[in-house]
């Protein structure tokens, strides 16, 4: 038997929103060692020293080679292609007929015809069925990431060493001076006697590289890096605290993608298996899915957005260039509202939703309800603990009047009713108080770490 479409489901279900919340689909997670010491310091560690986080596994690789491998990628993305040559990468924006969102990834270009599209596979789903149900002179290959991957190793390693002593690592362990490589451009290093490509990048808002090769020399580039980090505070970062990373540089991980509705969007919904959704939490619950929809404007990626070529959404986006309804901004958690939600699992009575720390997400799509005045303001998408600033924030888009740092909001925080996704246990929905401050949150982040 096929597997269930996402067309199919939804009809199964009787509505997207019911199809998504009660998925039993897990959110993401990162398949290695959870703490080398504890998340605390591991956090630490990118703001004053150094530290090493292993991204192999987790992201999903999607190589798009030939004559219109670029053609493709151009028709699919907002981003701007005119100046793209190898050895640059771009944060890759895709959206839907309707301007909205479907998400992104990290658009390498490796050579000549040559792309590598790397991150969750909303963005990479949508390529691949472009391509098989469209006029284009080009191939994939997909390196699944660990949980889907049928079988073997990943195809590539990928390493991430950020933090202020970053590039004092990279020069011990490359024995010399490092180029001048600019921001979102790639270099090549030998390491350990193997080629190694570095992507000067940081997810943390803090300076440093993705360094990739072939996975047979992984441990031997790794273990380099460990010896040549010894005397430059270099820590091994777990999943646990490389899980909240993207809360100080303020990416939000996984928007809904805007692919559950429109009749221009039913082919690919009938391509789409439901394996391959995530699922919906949180406590936005509104019975039409497209509330629960952004635009790229809605969360930071405005300024990528270029109508310089044709794309899916162009003409919708151009309208709502000329008046974005949300902004992006930080979160900052009502420390006693907080430590009162918490506390109630430790007393008689239904508790609030357990708040897990560093990463509080229970669904790979966190939708919960920005309040302001009692109405609805906007959408919290990816809530943590920050143990470099004490405090618990999210990352969400709220409308543009209430988007003022220093605004107060409240953040709704659990299901009414509960979903039956595995994450959720009975719990009562709360209200949690909330400060609007920038995003990214961390000054450095925001005014120098890009130019770096």
């Amino acid at each position: 038997m096929s597997a269930e479409t996402v067309e199919q489901g939804i009809q199964r279900a009787g509505g997207a929103v019911e199809l998504l919340r009660n998925s039993p689909i897990r959110p993401h997670t990162f398949p290695v060692t959870a703490e080398f010491t504890n998340w605390r310091s591991e956090q630490r560690a990118w703001r004053d020293s150094c530290a090493l986080l292993d991204q192999s596994h987790h992201m999903t690789d999607l190589y798009v080679s030939g004559p219109d491998a670029s053609r493709l990628l151009s028709d699919l993305g907002v981003n701007s292609f005119a100046k793209f040559t190898p050895g640059k990468a771009k944060q890759y924006v895709a959206v839907n007929h309707d301007g909205q969102l479907i998400g992104d990834a990290v658009l390498f270009h490796l050579e000549e015809q040559h792309f590598d599209l790397v991150g969750h596979p909303m963005v990479l789903d949508w390529v691949q069925f472009n391509l098989e149900t469209g006029n284009y002179d080009a191939t994939t290959e997909r390196d699944d990431n660990s949980f889907d991957r049928v079988s073997g190793p990943p195809k590539v390693y990928r390493y991430e060493l950020q933090g202020p002593t970053a590039s004092a690592v990279m020069e011990k362990v490359i024995d010399g001076p490092l180029p001048d490589v600019k921001f979102f451009n790639m270099a090549t290093f030998t390491i350990a006697g193997c080629t190694v490509r570095g992507l000067r990048h940081g997810m943390a808002g803090q300076p440093g590289y993705e360094l990739f090769g072939p996975w047979e020399e992984g441990d031997r580039v790794r273990e380099a890096i460990l010896a040549a980090g010894g005397d430059f505070g270099l820590v091994r970062v777990g999943a646990k605290a490389y899980s909240a990373a993207n809360l100080e540089s303020a990416w939000i991980p996984a928007p809904l993608p805007a692919i559950f509705s429109g009749e221009k969007m039913k082919a690919y919904r009938e391509w789409l298996p439901t394996t391959a959704m995530g699922s919906l939490a949180g406590s936005m619950d509104s019975p039409d899915i497209e509330d629960y929809y952004v635009t790229p404007y809605d969360v930071g990626y405005g300024r990528l957005v270029a109508f310089d070529h044709d794309f899916v959404g162009r003409e919708a986006l151009e309208e709502i260039a000329k008046n974005p309804r949300r902004e992006k901004v930080t979160l900052v958690w009502n420390s006693d509202d907080v430590t009162e939600a918490i506390g109630s699992l430790y007393r008689p009575g239904l508790p609030a939703k357990y708040i897990e720390v560093p990463k509080a997400r229970y669904g790979l799509h966190q939708s919960d309800k920005v309040l302001a005045g009692g109405k609805l303001a906007g959408i919290s998408m990816d809530a943590g603990y920050l143990a470099n600033e004490h405090v618990m924030v999210s990352l969400a888009t709220v409308d543009i009047e209430h988007s003022e740092p220093g605004t107060e909001v409240t953040v709704a925080w659990g299901e009414d009713p509960n979903s039956t996704k595995p994450l959720v246990e009975q719990h009562k929905q709360v209200e949690i108080r909330a400060t609007v401050a920038p995003a990214p949150y961390v000054q450095f982040a925001r005014e120098s770490y890009r130019a770096l």
